[in-house]
């Protein structure tokens, strides 16, 4: 007995007692080179995995299966049943039908005024800046049906989605969803939301400009790109960016249906305004309000998102992560209404199903739970969101300057 006794107490003394890992912590080894694996609450490092099963890998710790994340977890779900029970998820049809035709009455009245009042420069300026506001709000009418939060059968949202995106807006619905559902998985996470895929022409958050400087890159000066972000963001992006990437993409993946719909938007267009300009004019005359158009979608889609953390994945709960790479502007009428309801970006990327005219409906439960589990709610007036995206670019762009001379 004493003998097996002091054995016991000796082996006790040479085994280290295995390590406890919270969630959040296993999910950082969650690469090809570094991969951990949980079975049974206990965790195994199954970086070199081999045919035998993972128990016959070294056990490295146990699970806590207690998580911060998991009450704030569990909090949303409650609050998303709320939002249901609420019937927040339920669709105002007359609200999206005045949204389209709106649209439509903004091309019709562009026609008019060319029709009326001839192709002189007031009249072309003037149906310029109508036509521009007509592809805005097409844009965040495109953005409901793409989400699905008009129509309760996926079919009809996808079917509007095409006629809205294709034919009002000549893009492609399936080049939007490709992109946009990335950017809603993992919202300013490099590498994995395309939205903050500069192709080297900015340096964006904290930790690129870091590594950029770091490693001695310099594809422009980083610390001018507040400056230079006037000249080749917000006027260049539809016209010359997303207009290529788009038919490009159609005809690379050979997405006739997306492309039918594009040329009839095309199509369209030359046939009503090459009477008034001729084909050059016409198409500098396109140009030109996809200058303008790009201007108002470049200024409200950077003021919810450029100006919060954009980092490496976190590995963050939902609730969390969404808040972190988010913000909303004050409500207003003409905020509703200029930024499509994006001004509740919070709310919209934790619901991305809901109908816009109900976000803020949910807004101020969401704000209560951020203050239970102390996650800040951002929210700021329209003119102060549109100056944090170049006081955030400068900001970026000084430690970038910092790192290339410093470290």
């Amino acid at each position: 007995m004493g003998k097996g006794g002091n054995q016991g107490e000796g082996s006790t003394e040479l085994q280290a007692p295995m390590p406890t890992f919270r969630w959040e912590e296993i999910q950082k080894h969650n690469l090809r080179t570094d991969r951990w694996l949980v079975i049974d609450r206990k965790v195994y490092n199954v970086t070199k995995w081999s045919q035998r099963h993972p128990g016959g890998h070294r056990v490295i710790g146990h699970y806590s299966g207690e998580d911060a994340t998991s009450q704030i977890t569990e909090d949303f779900r409650a609050l998303k049943k709320t939002a249901e029970d609420m019937n927040l998820f339920k669709t105002n049809h007359l609200f999206f039908f005045l949204l389209l035709s709106h649209i439509i009455v903004m091309e019709s009245i562009a026609w008019f005024i060319l029709s009326y009042f001839g192709n002189g420069w007031i009249p072309t300026v003037i149906t310029a800046f109508v036509l521009a506001t007509s592809q805005a709000q097409a844009g965040w009418l495109q953005h409901d049906y793409g989400h699905l939060s008009v129509y309760k059968k996926s079919i009809w949202n996808h079917i509007v989605h095409k006629f809205v995106i294709g034919h009002l807006k000549g893009a492609s619905a399936n080049w939007w969803n490709h992109r946009h559902f990335q950017h809603h998985a993992k919202p300013n996470i490099f590498h994995k939301d395309p939205d903050i895929k500069s192709l080297h022409v900015f340096v964006l958050g904290e930790w690129q400009p870091l590594e950029y400087g770091k490693k001695k890159l310099k594809y422009l000066p980083y610390n001018h790109q507040h400056e230079y972000f006037f000249l080749i963001g917000p006027p260049l992006l539809i016209p010359m960016y997303f207009q290529y990437q788009i038919i490009m993409t159609m005809i690379r993946r050979r997405d006739w249906v997306d492309l039918a719909w594009a040329i009839s938007y095309y199509a369209r267009f030359f046939y009503t305004y090459i009477p008034f300009y001729g084909i050059l004019g016409a198409l500098v005359f396109l140009n030109f309000i996809r200058f303008l158009e790009s201007h108002w979608f470049v200024w409200v889609t950077q003021m919810n998102h450029i100006v919060m953390e954009i980092d490496l994945d976190h590995y963050r709960d939902w609730f969390s992560s969404q808040l972190a790479a988010t913000c909303n502007v004050e409500q207003s009428f003409f905020n509703d209404w200029f930024s499509g309801h994006l001004n509740f970006q919070i709310e919209h990327h934790l619901f991305p199903t809901m109908p816009r005219h109900n976000l803020h409906k949910i807004a101020p439960l969401v704000k209560s739970l951020c203050a239970k589990h102390g996650i800040e709610y951002q929210e700021k007036p329209l003119l102060r969101a549109l100056l944090d995206i170049v006081s955030s670019l400068k900001k970026s762009g000084e430690l970038w300057l910092d790192a290339y001379l410093h470290k």
